[in-house]
């Protein structure tokens, strides 16, 4: 076989940076065999974004990673790999608040990273809908729901359906799914060409509707609700947990600074959990807005959506959110009502008693209420999924080893490594060989067989 091919994708996410070294058995780039994730590396610290005030630590932050990376693919490869960054919704808040940080911080990481021996081909802000294709792309990719190898070396397209993909980071969230339906706002629409196959696709991402920036929303409407006093009541932290924060941690970000109060931004409040679930659900479902739609259907924010249809991957904060009810809480999660009720259960238990369910996970535990409770809700009241179409939904983070995210159909798309075309038909005329010489294989066998048993008789018989 040739020797394998490598490629680097860096996701730049909002809270945190990914590095994924790609493997693929390979000759050429678009004749290539299924590229696999050969390595990973979680960067140290935060998004890339937090770096605004010291752009260059933004790229010093990525070299642990680039230099494991270093290891990872062999010596004589690292001229012929591509590497690319891509940045997501944390960068894209950090463009619109201040356009000369975001542009000076992508600058200083593309700098370390052409430093490096391999064949660099830019760092660059995705768009909410790129994020959406191209996790969907990753997913059916994965799942070979495009195109699939045969056990004789020949490509065969599956005729399969392919998943909706739903993406759940800090800063947005995207939903992303093949649809017959009109799809009324051009906006949303996606057409592509894959494999000689064309695929109709909706995707939105809706910004401020990942994790980090939907608990600072929240956060926002609540000392809104108790007109900013010393002391705040937080129906989704657990009873027993309280933390004291300064306003300008609430309103340091382009999702909140509308609701900014006119107080001094360094003022200290201390925020209480009264871990209420009707309440909790009460504030989190003030975030989106039902009431506004101008087209036949919408998910909400006035955003077209069709109906969802077929199965969905959901994966990123989705998947860790909904395996920490089924491993730490122990509640299987298989309809709408599952998610509720573990979400409820989740705001009723006292912050001693998640502790000790959970004392790795310290740092996110006092979220979790608020999570599942927006999770349940974005689901059902947003995406408007049912008791039908909710069980329809894989909540995983992989297929086999290969990590689910926007970074694979990204690097796929780049490289050209999923063509327009039909996979050449040579492959496909070599495949029909194969079948007549093994259809030959078996009747010269079986003949071979019956001609034996047809002389063993016929000697026995004269034996007797």
């Amino acid at each position: 076989p040739p020797p394998p091919q490598y490629g680097i994708v860096l996701d730049a996410g909002s809270s945190h940076t990914a590095m994924f070294v790609y493997k693929w058995p390979a000759d050429k780039e678009n004749d290539t065999g299924v590229v696999s994730e050969h390595s990973m590396c979680d960067v140290e610290g935060p998004g890339i974004s937090s770096y605004s005030s010291n752009p260059p630590a933004a790229g010093t932050s990525l070299v642990h990673c680039l230099n494991q990376a270093l290891r990872d693919v062999p010596k004589e490869k690292h001229a012929g790999t591509p590497l690319y960054l891509g940045a997501t919704a944390g960068m894209r808040l950090l463009n619109i608040a201040n356009l000369q940080a975001s542009d000076t911080v992508l600058s200083t990481v593309a700098a370390t990273l052409k430093s490096y021996p391999f064949d660099f081909r830019g760092a660059k802000i995705l768009s909410g809908e790129e994020e959406g294709v191209f996790g969907w792309v990753t997913a059916n990719y994965l799942l070979e729901n495009f195109i699939k190898r045969g056990w004789l070396g020949d490509w065969i397209q599956p005729q399969k359906k392919t998943l909706g993909a739903m993406d759940f980071g800090g800063a947005s969230t995207q939903i992303t799914f093949e649809t017959r339906d009109t799809i009324e706002d051009p906006r949303n629409e996606v057409m592509l060409k894959l494999y000689g196959q064309a695929y109709k696709v909706y995707t939105h991402s809706f910004l401020c509707y990942g994790r980090d920036q939907v608990l600072k929303r929240l956060l926002s409407k609540l000392l809104q609700a108790e007109s900013y006093q010393a002391t705040i009541r937080h129906p989704c932290w657990p009873m027993g947990y309280h933390k004291s924060l300064s306003l300008s941690s609430v309103y340091d970000s382009p999702c909140t600074e509308k609701e900014r109060p006119s107080l001094a931004l360094n003022t200290t409040v201390t925020v209480v959990g009264t871990g209420n679930g009707s309440l909790c659900a009460l504030h989190v479902s003030k975030l989106f807005d039902f009431t506004t739609c101008y087209f036949s259907r919408c998910s909400f924010d006035g955003i077209f959506q069709p109906e969802v249809s077929g199965n969905f991957i959901a994966f990123s904060a989705f998947f860790y959110t909904v395996d920490f009810i089924q491993t730490v809480m122990g509640t299987p999660v298989h309809l709408p009502s599952d998610l509720k009720d573990a979400a409820e259960t989740l705001c009723a238990t006292r912050w001693s008693e998640l502790l000790q369910k959970a004392p790795k996970l310290e740092k996110r535990l006092p979220d979790y209420c608020a999570v599942s409770m927006f999770v349940y809700l974005l689901t059902t009241k947003g995406y408007n999924f049912n008791n039908h179409s909710f069980p329809n939904i894989a909540f995983q983070k992989k297929v086999g080893e290969t990590s689910i995210g926007w970074a694979l159909g990204y690097m796929l798309n780049l490289t050209n490594m999923i063509p327009a075309e039909k996979p050449s038909s040579h492959k496909s005329m070599l495949y029909n060989y194969w079948v007549i010489l093994i259809l030959l294989f078996v009747v010269t066998t079986l003949t071979s067989l019956v001609t034996a048993v047809c002389l063993l008789r016929r000697s026995k018989s004269l034996a007797i």
